[in-house]
């Protein structure tokens, strides 16, 4: 049975499961329904809110190595296939993982201590979208092995005005690799803005 976290929470993936390797990172969300007139105006008229997750490759010092280190839409592997994204959403509509990650915690490269999972809104800024317009976000790990799910963490908190999310890190600790639930929103409008802002996120969050 899945271990549901809180905010802050960590769990060691190993512990229960030991030798666990292939695991996949299922993200969802669904949007708010907005109505129509003013409000429908102020929430950004008839258009979706398109939430793109993606995992940072971060090493020792907190930075990315290199670029082909950030995998999301528009880099959809890693260069050894550790991290795979399967794919983008642009909707967030029905229920499920609205997008998946898949890592072999086993290939994951000497260099990378942490994968940091963000999610943020498709351009944002010109359709004035924010995480309030989402709701029921969540983030699981599940062995691909034998489809357990290891462990869910629901984000409950208000993101209202927050442009992207600091979902929860793996990384880690010994022979183990440790999950975090994060759950922080930033105000970070872009990928770019993300990694520019990773030592001051991982400053003030503790990922």
């Amino acid at each position: 049975m899945a271990i549901n976290l809180q905010k802050g929470q960590k769990i060691d993936l190993r512990k229960s499961n030991p030798g666990l390797s292939s695991i996949m990172i299922g993200l969802g969300w669904d949007p708010v329904k907005s109505g129509g007139g003013f409000l429908k105006s102020l929430m950004g008229g008839n258009q979706e809110v398109d939430c793109d997750a993606s995992v940072f490759m971060i090493n020792n010092q907190g930075k990315l190595e290199s670029n082909k280190d950030l995998i999301y839409f528009g880099n959809l592997k890693s260069e050894n296939n550790a991290v795979i994204h399967t794919g983008d959403n642009v909707t967030g509509d029905g229920a499920g993982d609205d997008e998946q990650i898949l890592v072999d915690l086993d290939k994951v490269p000497a260099h990378v201590s942490k994968l940091l999972f963000v999610v943020n809104i498709y351009n944002c800024v010109a359709r004035k979208q924010h995480f309030g317009m989402i709701k029921n976000a969540f983030i699981r790990v599940v062995d691909k092995t034998t489809k357990k799910e290891v462990a869910r963490y629901n984000l409950s908190d208000d993101y209202s005005t927050k442009t992207a999310l600091v979902v929860g890190t793996i990384y880690r600790q010994g022979n183990s690799w440790q999950f975090s639930a994060v759950g922080e929103g930033t105000n970070d409008t872009c990928l770019k803005d993300v990694v520019e802002n990773l030592a001051r996120i991982e400053c003030a969050y503790g990922v």
